[in-house]
């Protein structure tokens, strides 16, 4: 009786390759990476409430994370990234709004008017002259809010500055609208400097019926006599 022979392909024993996972391989979790991301950037808002919807969207993206954690707990990497997100915009969506509104209710100095920009520029449209609102101002003490056109500064410790409203004009120093400029006269001992930041400012609003020249702009009509700078 013959028997039949084994070829050494047909026996040899092939083992099942390993899964991936049983070597520990993992995706880092793009929405975990987002979540601090945005949770580093969200510690901006402590400079401007503005910025604080970075911290909302690092807070989002780490619920996003935690969840798929645990539908995936096998296939993704990266949760420490984010808990640290999450705890970095939790913390910034508490602490900056607490920082605003305590400045905001205790930076306006006895006997002055806040006021914004949006008092003293013209509507969209119209003639760049000073609005109605704007001239009631006149001869007012006000308090408010601007940035330092980079171009108005005769040196780094000036006494002299116009202010704008915006940080793109800041930044750029771009030629802004008439009405959007206020030349600055600081009356006490501070010294102004090339700056990025928004800064505060008290004094008397003199607001003129003509364009007053100013060095390196078209010119102004709004002049501030001012006692309190920051």
């Amino acid at each position: 009786m013959s028997t039949a022979s084994t070829s050494p392909i047909e026996s040899t024993h092939i083992e099942p390759l390993p899964y991936a996972d049983e070597y520990g391989y993992t995706s880092l979790s793009r929405a975990a990476v987002l979540s601090l991301v945005f949770g580093i950037l969200g510690l901006l808002s402590w400079y401007s409430p503005l910025l604080l919807f970075l911290s909302l969207l690092g807070g989002l993206f780490a619920l996003i994370a935690l969840s798929n954690f645990r539908k995936y707990p096998g296939e993704l990497s990266g949760k420490p990234l984010a808990i640290l997100g999450g705890l970095l915009s939790m913390v910034m969506l508490i602490a900056s709004p607490t920082k605003h509104t305590y400045e905001y209710y205790t930076e306006l100095p006895d006997g002055y008017e806040r006021v914004s920009f949006a008092a003293l520029t013209s509507p969209v449209g119209a003639p760049d002259v000073p609005p109605q609102a704007a001239l009631e101002l006149n001869g007012k003490k006000v308090f408010l809010k601007g940035y330092i056109h980079p171009t108005s500064l005769s040196s780094n410790a000036s006494k002299t500055f116009v202010l704008v409203p915006d940080f793109a004009t800041c930044c750029f120093g771009k030629q802004p609208p008439l009405t959007h400029m206020i030349e600055v006269r600081l009356l006490g001992e501070e010294f102004a400097s090339k700056s990025l930041r928004r800064h505060s400012l008290a004094g008397t609003l003199s607001v003129r019926p003509y364009i007053k020249p100013v060095d390196g702009l078209e010119g102004v009509y709004y002049e501030l006599q001012a006692d309190h700078f920051k």
